[in-house]
């Protein structure tokens, strides 16, 4: 992220925080989300994290400098396989075998897919954090839209639990769309089912291109370990 980004980030977060001082915090999230879009523009996509914490004064407090000796949580803005010129060696980054292990399980059985799938997109998606929130405003593991996890029956897009159970659902009515090709499921997931049809195939997004070419080496990987996580 280029300077003047960082020093228009750290602006907004200062003003965010003054803001919080007289306002409830879900009007402060919004105003985050707003002013994050026009920086994540300025940045060319480019991934930036925003730490929420509280002081010992009890006021809740946004940051894009990761906080010291405190409590924090942290929201990521992008999609986490999605960066054209990560540095990540996807063939060699660590894997997530035991976080929601039941919860991908049971989902996965229950919607006839493989759960080294299921894991390959919440590592792509959100790097196995359920309160990932992009700018786009997808939510939790799976990065599920609003819309979307409405539409899957999920209330309540941050609890791990709903939003696999919704994700898993929807992942699965892709693959059945797709005849079980896995990469054209990946790509809808991420740009969307219009996009995949429109250009006959996987999009010639490079955010898209990247994102399925992952998703297929973490999903291998993953399966090589199933004896493992299952």
């Amino acid at each position: 992220m280029s300077i003047e980004v960082k020093q228009r980030v750290s602006t907004n977060v200062m003003l965010l925080n003054r803001l919080q001082k007289m306002h409830c915090c879900s009007f402060a999230l919004l105003f985050l989300s707003a002013i994050y879009t026009d920086t994540s523009y300025a940045s060319e996509k480019k991934s930036a994290n925003i730490y929420t914490y509280k002081s010992s004064a009890g006021v809740t407090s946004f940051s894009d400098i990761e906080p010291f000796d405190v409590a924090f949580s942290r929201y990521r803005f992008d999609c986490y396989a999605c960066q054209v010129d990560s540095l990540i060696d996807w063939r060699q980054a660590k894997l997530y075998l035991q976080p929601y292990k039941n919860d991908i399980n049971q989902a996965a059985l229950k919607h006839g897919i493989d759960p080294a799938f299921v894991r390959a997109v919440i590592h792509a998606e959100s790097h196995f954090n359920p309160q990932a929130i992009s700018k786009q405003g997808a939510q939790g593991l799976m990065q599920l839209m609003p819309a979307t996890a409405r539409a899957l029956g999920v209330k309540n897009s941050l609890s791990a639990q709903q939003n696999i159970n919704g994700g898993v659902k929807h992942l699965a009515r892709l693959l059945r769309k797709y005849n079980g090709n896995n990469n054209l499921a990946a790509a809808a997931y991420n740009a969307g089912e219009g996009a995949v049809k429109r250009h006959g195939g996987i999009p010639p997004y490079k955010e898209t291109q990247v994102y399925v070419e992952r998703v297929g080496i973490l999903h291998y990987r993953y399966g090589r370990f199933s004896h493992v996580s299952n």
